[in-house]
């Protein structure tokens, strides 16, 4: 198989990187748990580490790198916590929606899907003071209907599918695509419970991580790390982050872009591509 390149980056360079956030805090959790009474804080308070402490120690570790980043944020957490959205926006990261209480799109209706954009759209521009127009779905599901909705209140492109491992067209709107092996969730996530594996080892994940990345650079594609500050705010797997990003910045030919940048570029110099719809893809049409 040839490993020419399949996506053509900026100035020539050999692969896109961007790092995103998930600031979801503890909003899984209620969506979850939202018709049962909670009577435990435990996983509460884990979570809570995220808007408490993880964000920043993520924002430094990106200030003293110079690396804009994409956070995806609930309208909830930007109600409870603006003062770290503030922080996010000072540092000039982009900010995106990521549902209002991080509800799965699959189990709600088209009115309460619109209202979730639209509330969650207003609450954090009018934190940032600046339009939002990126969007990831909570639980990386997607539906044609959402597609749909985000047309209707002006975002301008998706990021949470994995139909290449480059930026793509779906119904229409730029997809700039996730994949569950850059998650670190998979990989951390312990919330206690009876879950049976232990969270790994940070230097396990950081040599998986860097894989990928060599992998990525071979076939010019794009390497989206998607992290969680209540999860990766952790000590040692910020220093992990830390250890990638200096590995990575040993390479000069790296475009560094927030989502919204890889989307645009997508969007400028792509725009010929076929606009494969979504139920296309779900019914196998002619490029299924």
């Amino acid at each position: 198989m040839s490993h020419a390149p399949t996506y053509r980056w900026p100035n020539g360079n050999a692969v896109a990187v961007s790092l995103s956030f998930d600031f979801d805090g503890e909003t899984p959790f209620l969506w979850r748990t939202r018709d049962i009474n909670r009577s435990v804080i435990g996983e509460m308070e884990q979570r809570r580490f995220g808007p408490r402490v993880g964000i920043y120690r993520i924002l430094d570790v990106l200030k003293q790198w110079h690396i804009k980043a994409t956070f995806f944020v609930p309208g909830l957490i930007a109600e409870r916590y603006p003062e770290a959205v503030e922080a996010i926006v000072r540092d000039q990261h982009e900010i995106g929606l990521h549902g209002y209480v991080h509800e799965r799109v699959d189990e709600i209706d088209d009115g309460t899907l619109d209202w979730t954009i639209a509330a969650a759209k207003q609450k954090l521009e009018d934190i940032t003071g600046r339009p939002v127009c990126g969007y990831r779905s909570p639980s990386w599901e997607m539906t044609p209907a959402v597609f749909a909705a985000l047309k209707r209140h002006g975002l301008t492109y998706d990021s949470s599918l994995m139909g290449y491992d480059h930026p793509y067209w779906m119904e229409g709107v730029p997809e700039v695509p996730v994949q569950w092996l850059l998650d670190d969730a998979i990989f951390y996530r312990y919330v206690g419970g009876g879950q049976a594996n232990p969270p790994q080892r940070p230097s396990h994940v950081y040599r998986l991580w860097e894989e990928e990345y060599t992998g990525l650079r071979a076939y010019g594609g794009l390497f989206l790390l998607t992290m969680h500050p209540w999860i990766s705010g952790r000590a040692s797997r910020i220093a992990a982050l830390e250890r990638l990003i200096r590995r990575i910045r040993s390479h000069h030919d790296v475009w560094w872009a927030t989502c919204q940048e890889v989307a645009d570029y997508h969007s400028t110099h792509y725009v010929s591509q076929f606009h494969e719809t979504a139920s296309e893809r779900l019914w196998g049409g002619p490029h299924g």
